[in-house]
């Protein structure tokens, strides 16, 4: 029988009460689902990659013990989940780059063009991030958190691969709306909400799933997209409107397009047009450079 303490323990500061609370908890929850944990420990142990992975990195076995990715997700969806999204990157990326995402080490997909300003997007797990996704796209300026996108690749409805936001997270600093307004600027007056979603737009086509879906004010899971007075602090199903998404049979997800689409010139008014042919010259880049990133990682085939 499996030792989920001996697991639980690589994931805990057993120094601190409350994460010897949470090792208890999942020790609990293991035994009580031991045929689930059983076969995610077991995927883990099929192949060489996998092992390295499970050896410095047990989170995801606790991920799919707590009630994370969406609203009413049981236990075996977010271990068939899990499974999935380790087996489609083991499929598309090279070996050492899936080794490195998930030993903590950050693949960056762009970089600014200013030479005057340290603003990139890098793709990354960390655990602090693992209760809307197994990965995550994220937008620095200055070293400081931008704007990030959680997610995870599993199967839709079609048995087609598709690409699952969990949240999207904007700056959490005193100085939120300057580094906004600074990214805002530089990219001709695109917001950085909307730019992080065509970055991962990009990042999707180039890992060539077929969807994108992205979880709505109803499948979040946690409440603190909801403010006390019960109105929403950040309205999901607003801005995945707004992008041309539209809401499943499955009210807790939209589906969000592939490719954003782009006014042509003859419907941008006449005084907008300069401003609009450097926006778009600037997201072209942003395409150019996350395909030709992801092509760097990517398996050949």
């Amino acid at each position: 029988m499996l030792n989920f303490y001996e697991i639980g323990r690589q994931m805990y500061r057993l120094n601190n009460w409350r994460e010897v609370h949470r090792l208890l908890v999942f020790i609990c929850r293991s035994y009580l689902r031991y045929p689930k944990m059983k076969e995610l420990h077991e995927f883990f142990l099929q192949n060489d990659l996998r092992r390295e992975i499970y050896g410095y990195n047990k989170f995801p076995m606790e991920q799919v013990t707590r009630a994370f990715f969406f609203k009413g997700s049981t236990l075996a969806q977010r271990v068939d989940l899990t499974k999935y999204h380790f087996s489609y990157l083991e499929d598309k990326l090279k070996m050492d780059v899936l080794n490195d995402i998930y030993h903590y080490k950050t693949i960056r997909l762009w970089k600014s063009l200013d030479d005057d300003i340290d603003w990139y997007t890098i793709l990354r797990y960390h655990p602090g991030q693992r209760k809307e996704g197994l990965l995550a796209l994220e937008m620095r300026l200055d070293e400081r958190s931008l704007y990030q996108m959680m997610f995870w690749i599993n199967k839709d409805p079609n048995n087609e691969p598709a690409l699952w936001i969990g949240a999207m997270q904007g700056p959490n600093t005193g100085n939120a709306k300057d580094f906004v307004k600074e990214a805002t600027k530089r990219s001709y007056r695109y917001r950085t909400k909307n730019l992080i979603l065509y970055m991962t737009m990009a990042l999707a086509r180039s890992l060539e799933v077929k969807h994108i879906y992205a979880v709505s004010n109803d499948g979040y899971y946690a409440m603190n997209h909801v403010r006390r007075d019960r109105k929403l602090k950040t309205d999901f199903g607003a801005f995945w409107e707004e992008v041309g998404g539209h809401v499943t049979d499955d009210p807790r997800f939209y589906e969000v397009p592939l490719v954003e689409s782009r006014k042509t010139m003859e419907e941008v008014p006449t005084r907008k047009r300069a401003v609009y042919r450097k926006r778009f010259a600037f997201q072209d880049d942003v395409d150019r450079q996350i395909e030709e990133n992801m092509r760097n990682i990517m398996q050949t085939k």
